[in-house]
Formats: C-alpha cells, structure tokens, sequence
C-alpha cells in the first residue's frame, strides 16, 4: 500500500463494464446458466488453490514457531538490559503468527455494508471523506459554515484559528477545521469498494440477474407507524442485493437511516447461484480492502484505529510509541496537534474503519486484539527503568550529576550501554510503613555527556526528555527500577478550549504593559541551592521596595490573587512572567546572575519552555517546584509561576 496520500481530486475513471466480462473480452447475452457454471468451476478452483497455499503457509509458521521458541529461550537468560527490548521483539513475532482465516460477509448484510460507506450527512457514498477528531467521518463538502475563534491566545497559529460546531448532537464540541483532513484509508476502501461494485454490476448484466428493492422508514422497521410519506417507491435494479443497495444509496435515494427489503424476481436463478454470485462479489471486496488495513509502523491489521489530522491512521499502540521520540506523523511529517497519551475520552477511534473491520475481517480482529493484551501483559512484567533517587528535574532543562556511589556507578555504566536514558525522582519522607522514599513523579532524563575519573567516579550531563508517574517499584543490584507510564499536556485543542472557558476580564493585560523598570523585589532567601547570596538592603530598604511593588500592582492592574490568573489569557500569563523575570534582572538578584543563564540559557519566549526554565532559575523549594510535574498543560504551569511572583511580591520582608 502507498503511503502517500492520494489526490482525491484526481481520481481515476471506474473501468467499464467491457473490461469485467471475461479473458476472451467477449460478451455473452443470454447464457447465464453457462455462465454460472463457469462461475461455479472458477470458485471451486479458487478454494482449493486458496486450500493449497494455507497449507504450506500453515507448514512454514511451523517451522517459524519453533525457531522462535529457541529464540525466546535464550532471551529469558539475558541480563536486565536486554529485557528492556522485550516489547519490540514481541511485536515482531505477533507478525509471524499462523494467519487467521477470516470469514466472508452473509449476503444478507448487504445493507450494513453499504451503510459502512455512507455518509451520515448526505447519504450517499463517502466523497473525500473526513474524520473529525471525535471519530466520526462526512463527505468533506458537508462540513458545516466555519467560524474565527476568539478568547484563544496559546498557540494562537493561523491555521487553528477556523473551525466549526460539530454536526453530530452525540459530540456537540467544536473541531478546529486544521484538524480535520481527508482521510487516506477511508477514501481508498471507498474507491476499492466502487470499484468492485461497477465489476459485480457488469457480471450480473451478463447473467440478467435483477434485485427488488423497497425502501423501509426506520421508524417502520422498529414496528411503529411513521408520519412519512415514502417518496421512493419500490424499484427493480441489475445486480444482486450488494449491487442494487449501492446503486440506491448512490442515486441520494437512500437515507443513511433507512431499512430496505428484497423480493426475489420470478426470472432470478436459483436461490443457491445467487447467493454464490453475491458471496464470490463480497469476497472479492474483501480481499481488495484487505491490504489497505495495514498500520504502516507495524504492517498489520489496525489495533485500535486512530486518524490524525493530516488523515493518516496508525494502531492507537504504535502512533504512542511514535509519539515518545516525534511529535510529527511517520508518513507525512506534518507536525502533530494531538495528546501524547492519546486518552480514549480526548482522542477517539476511527468509527468507520473500526466498522469495516469488525464487518470484513472479525475473526483477524479478534486475534489482533488477544495478541496486543498479550504484549501488554508481558510489558506491565517488567521494571524496566532504571530510577536515580536524588533530585528535581524538569524536561528539556539540563541537570548535572556527580557519580560516587557503587550502585549508581553500575547504574550508569549500564544506562551508557543501552539506550543512555533514565529516571530521576525527587526522595521524599515515608510517611508510614510501606510508604515510598521518593515521589511518584519524575522525569525522563538522556544522557549527553560523560566524564570519567581514574578512581571511579563520573561527571555526567543531562537533558530532560519528558515526565512520568512510577506505577510499580523494586530493586536491582542495588538500585531503584521501576514501571512507569507518561505523562503529557492534553491537545492544543483541549489547551485552547481550557483558556477560553476560563478567560473573562483580563485584569493581567495591563499588568503585561507596564513598565519593566518598575522597582520589584525577591526574598531575601534562596532555598533552591544554587549558592545565591543574601539581599544585601537593609530593612527599611526592603520596606520601600515592597510598598514600591505593592504599588505597581494596584496601579498597573497586576494579580494579586490566584484567582485573578485564572481570568488571564495564556499570553498575558507568559508577559506577565516574563515582565517579573526583566525587572529581576535590572535589579540584579543572585538568581538571575550570569552562572544561571550559563547553565540553562537565556529566558526562554516559547511558553511552553518557560515554566521549566522559570523552575530551575527562581528560589522556590522543591516541594513546591514538583507541582509542575502533574500538571497536563501550559496554561497550568504559568499559572503556577504566576503564583510565585504574586507570593514573592506581596510578601513584607
């Protein structure tokens, strides 16, 4: 399968009926019982060709089998750090398992599978489908009337600006339109299905096979009287129930809701032919769609579909795992606005392909989904991080290590041979028996620079990559290890919706314009450990600065409460720190000296890099700096800092 994303625009032409009639291209009006014994003859071969290659597949997953089993023995016996590529190689053998035969639709579902590809909007096939970031999918042209959004300051991207009310009442949320693109593997399962249905339709124009077909309002269906009048009166269409069904929905004239009825024609063939014709159709379909139901980082049968915006669907458990390393999608490279954790409540399957699939390939499903908790239970096993139980550390901020410990020393010697990648946990009191000694979250931390001393020790360096809750704990040869799970901010589009659902009367706006020269101050103590000095004012010094600052506040129309944030957009909240940070400098405090910009860089404008940079600067305790940890968004974390400076402000020294 390509995995470029096609031109839906450009589509080519359905080929015509002179191409489907057979290998001599020559019609033949008027034989259809010769015809279907050909047709008969042409599937009995078929199955028995289809007997012969399961068999030798069958035999050769035997002999794969039993290599891997070796294989998986000697893994067993290696040392702590291969395990931690256990989940890999599990993936990789799910692939070799024998291949499951998946059984064929009924015919009788011939109006469930047209409902597959229909829109719910329209109700004609699905025309350059997208699916929107709640998992349902409409032709592109139904999209309802955009609108600009307002009271939205972070990102504040020009291409998430437009968006539009969701049209179905069981989501009712608003969907930026950027998030919304045309979905490849939806459109192309549609296309394959067209076509197979124009190749069916030319078939059954060679046997003159014909369906009745009437039209059923929902409301009869279910046995209650429908108010409705039915314009569409019963028809008689070429082709069987598939081919009939399709052409109905296809001419707008049948409601995605609707139920229809089939009558069999006095001039139909025998029960037993038709139902063969249409089983060998659907099989067909079947097999065509197939290979477009491969995920394409793990190359089989999708697991928990999701689309992204840019329209590519991967396995929920592979685009997580691509997520850990990239925020951009592995096909087109187009940078990702999606929750790294890709929570079920926040990003939803693809209703759709998940449809198709439990229709056309339910027995591979079924396996699929055995195979995945399998490789989730052996995960959930092992204790595969190592954890430095030492100090605070924050993503994306550099930390510097001294190693003199035998275990911490054997720690990182093996960190440096695997992937150079472990945690750190701030320790903490046990309260009580069985309490842990360090707190639940930590960060991620890769090492990118390591110095050695003749009597064992080491100087290492290392960057923050990302956080993490310890879920389970123990010890190894001395050390701490433990199962973690990730932690990440939710979407730009939750992050959005949260800033506008909170913003009112944004008192900080004027606060962000004032003027930096303003006279502000710190506490005269550092409790960060980073050597500061004492403030040398004397007391009545202090005094005026704080009357100078309490002031500032009132007049330039600062916060002066925590609750005074919370009405603040997202880029007031960064000014107003930002502003706090160049009048700190002026006055030059101890921190804000030229060690601390050496060793974690000038302040930072992005506001996503800000509170981490704003941590690791200001002397603020620990305690108080690990409440970045658990928060799920930028926004949280500025009004984290926001509440720094307002302690710091209006505290009397």
């Amino acid at each position: 399968m390509s995995a470029d994303q096609p031109s839906l625009a450009a589509s080519s032409p359905l080929p015509g009926p002179e191409v489907l009639r057979g290998a001599d291209g020559q019609s033949t009006p008027g034989t259809a019982p010769s015809r279907l014994g050909e047709l008969r003859a042409e599937e009995e071969e078929e199955e028995q060709q289809e007997q012969r290659q399961r068999q030798r597949q069958r035999q050769q997953q035997q002999q794969q089998s039993q290599t891997q089993a070796e294989a998986q023995t000697e893994h067993q016996q290696d040392s702590h750090q291969t395990s931690r590529c256990q989940h890999q190689q599990g993936n990789d053998q799910g692939q070799d398992q024998p291949p499951v035969e998946n059984r064929t639709p009924s015919p009788e579902q011939a109006r469930e599978i047209v409902r597959l590809f229909q829109c719910r909007r329209c109700s004609v096939p699905y025309k350059d489908a997208v699916t929107l970031p709640c998992g349902r999918s409409i032709c592109r042209t139904c999209l309802p009337a955009t609108h600009t959004r307002t009271s939205i300051t972070y990102p504040a991207l020009l291409n998430r600006l437009q968006a539009f009310q969701c049209p179905f009442e069981e989501c009712g949320k608003g969907h930026v339109l950027d998030d919304c693109g045309v979905d490849v593997i939806l459109n192309k399962t549609a296309r394959i299905m067209e076509n197979e249905i124009e190749r069916a339709k030319a078939d059954a124009l060679e046997l003159k096979l014909s369906t009745h077909i009437a039209t059923k309002d929902p409301w009869e269906a279910a046995g209650i009287a429908s108010l409705k009048e039915d314009d569409t009166p019963p028809r008689v269409l070429s082709g069987g129930r598939l081919v009939a069904t399709w052409a109905l929905a296809a001419e707008g004239r049948l409601m995605f809701e609707a139920e229809v009825t089939y009558r069999e024609l006095p001039s139909s063939p025998a029960q037993e032919d038709l139902t063969n014709f249409e089983t060998k159709s659907l099989r067909r379909v079947q097999e065509a769609m197939r290979s477009e139901m491969d995920c394409q980082v793990c190359y089989a049968l999708f697991y928990d579909p999701l689309t992204t915006g840019c329209g590519h669907t991967f396995c929920r458990p592979c685009l997580h795992r691509v997520l850990d390393h990239s925020r951009y999608c592995p096909i087109c490279r187009r940078r990702l606005a999606i929750n790294p954790l890709l929570k079920r409540s926040s990003c939803h399957p693809n209703e759709s392909i998940t449809k198709i699939m439990e229709t056309f390939w339910k027995d591979e499903l079924v396996a699929r989904e055995e195979t995945a908790a399998a490789e989730l239970a052996a995960r959930n096993r092992d204790l595969d991080l190592p954890l430095f139980v030492h100090t605070l550390a924050f993503p994306m901020m550099p930390t510097f290590l001294h190693i003199f410990e035998p275990r911490y020393r054997l720690m990182i010697r093996r960190v440096l041979e695997g992937d150079r990648t472990f945690g750190m946990v701030l320790p903490k009191q046990p309260r009580h028996s069985g309490d842990t000694y360090f707190h639940e979250l930590g960060t991620l931390l890769r090492i990118v620079n390591a110095q050695f001393y003749p009597d064992g020790r080491s100087l290492i360096e290392t960057v923050g990559l990302s956080r993490f809750r310890v879920l389970r704990h123990g010890q190894f040869d001395g050390y701490t290890v433990g199962k973690t799970e990730r932690i990440d901010d939710v979407s730009l589009g939750e992050e959005e919706a949260m800033e506008a659902a909170e913003v009112g009367h944004d008192a900080g706006i004027r606060a962000a314009e004032g003027n930096p020269n303003d006279n502000h101050d710190v506490p005269a103590e550092d409790t960060n450990n980073h050597g500061g000095e004492a403030l040398s004012h004397n007391n009545s010094s202090r005094a005026g600065s704080w009357r100078r600052s309490r002031r500032h506040s009132r007049e330039s129309g600062a916060p002066e409460t925590d609750a005074d944030l919370d009405t603040m957009t997202t880029q007031s909240l960064m000014r107003f720190a930002t502003g706090f940070v160049a009048r700190m400098r002026q006055q030059s405090v101890p921190w804000l000296t030229e060690r601390m910009p050496g060793i974690y860089g000038e302040c930072p404008d992005d506001p996503a890099v800000f509170p981490w940079w704003f941590a690791s600067t200001l002397p603020v305790k620990n305690v108080e700096k690990y409440r970045l940890l658990g928060t799920s968004s930028v926004r949280d974390r500025l009004k984290i800092c926001g509440s720094w400076i307002i302690e710091m402000e209006t505290v009397r020294w």
